[in-house]
């Protein structure tokens, strides 16, 4: 991974990780930053290594040379990459000198940021990544054709394994929202509006805060609550301030205690570009909470009908989505539907040893 910070494709793989048998399995991370990322700290607790290499953007080529030593040094037959740059195949092609045997791609999302020249080098050096990896699997559909190629999964070329959750933490209840609620200092008629997501283009929280500022509007007890964090955090605040928002945002920072702010909000909004499969909105619905997203990302992300896909463009229609939800609604535990469709993380972790080391029990390395 680039690091192995709090994002989607970093907490899938600890997810995973949390699960599997470590006397029989072992992930080990290789990383393009020296310093510490917000999970290093729990994967040495749990037996992993971590390699720290030369940032891709610096020295591609001895960043791929450097990988390449790593498999060779260590032995290591089994590869996984997760990202949707062009150059990740190059990266598996670098394990393969080194040795390894089973070259795993995850593709992690159904677009990249960068413009044209990004683009271009995906449809050109991108496309090794229908002939490079030995086994290709993506959290959705959409994530697999963008970088499989169309069709993939129906030919069976690629495999979806899901984003699953851990739904005795996921879960919904009443005391878990009026005690997180009295943390955050929100009365009972107050409206909370809940985003989750690093700050980076693909999210649109220019767009989110304009929403709010529609909601607002109409009902100036909501409050919008914002959790993660990235390059665009301060462009986000500052917006914030132009539109007079400051005192009606919170900017949280990463959290552990998701599940207690998912079930504190009263609507979780989500106007991304795009998406694999967001982790956010399928946690969010573990804890029967409404959410309205963006209809560019893939309809698999409803899992149990409290998702509504709206097109980008208009904050206004956004607003009336979500102030549907401004007078309450009954919550549920949901952990039944998502063990019934295998989002769990019991159900995926199998998915996950059976794709990652087929029959092997050596170590996986997993690097982009």
């Amino acid at each position: 991974m680039s690091s192995m910070n709090a994002g989607g494709a970093e907490t899938f793989l600890m997810k995973q990780y949390r699960l599997i048998d470590r006397e029989k399995y072992q992930l080990d991370f290789c990383v393009n930053v020296q310093e510490r990322g917000f999970y290093d700290d729990e994967i040495e607790a749990l037996g992993g290594k971590i390699y720290r290499i030369a940032p891709k953007s610096q020295n591609f080529k001895k960043s791929l040379k450097d990988l390449e030593n790593i498999v060779k040094e260590n032995g290591y037959e089994n590869v996984l990459v997760s990202s949707v740059k062009p150059g990740t195949a190059l990266e598996l092609l670098a394990a393969k000198r080194g040795g390894a045997k089973r070259l795993i791609y995850r593709s992690s999302n159904s677009s990249v940021d960068g413009g044209f020249k990004q683009k271009l080098l995906h449809h050109t050096v991108g496309r090794l990544a229908h002939t490079v990896p030995t086994v290709k699997i993506a959290p959705s559909v959409l994530a697999a054709e963008y970088c499989f190629g169309k069709g993939c999964v129906a030919k069976g070329k690629a495999n979806i394994l899901y984003n699953g959750i851990d739904t005795s933490f996921y879960r919904y209840s009443d005391e878990k929202r009026q005690n997180t609620r009295a943390e955050l200092g929100l009365s009972d008629d107050e409206f909370a509006v809940i985003h989750i997501g690093r700050f980076a283009k693909s999210k649109n929280h220019g767009f989110l805060l304009e929403i709010f500022a529609e909601i607002i509007k109409r009902n100036p007890k909501a409050k919008l609550f914002l959790i993660g964090a990235g390059e665009l955090e301060a462009e986000i605040r500052k917006k914030a301030a132009e539109l007079s928002l400051s005192d009606k945002i919170f900017f949280l920072g990463i959290r552990k205690d998701v599940p207690n702010l998912l079930a504190a909000g009263d609507v979780f909004i989500f106007p991304s570009f795009y998406e694999g499969m967001p982790n956010t909105v399928i946690e969010a619905q573990a804890l029967s909470l409404h959410c309205v997203i963006s209809d560019t990302i893939t309809p698999d992300t409803d899992i149990t009908g409290l998702v509504e896909y709206l097109p980008l463009g208009n904050p206004k229609q956004w607003a009336d989505a979500a102030l549907k939800y401004a007078d309450g609604y009954l919550r549920q535990d949901m952990s039944e539907i998502y063990k019934a469709k295998k989002y769990d993380t019991e159900s995926t972790a199998e998915e996950f040893i059976k794709y990652c080391f087929g029959e092997s029990k050596e170590k996986v390395l997993s690097a982009v």
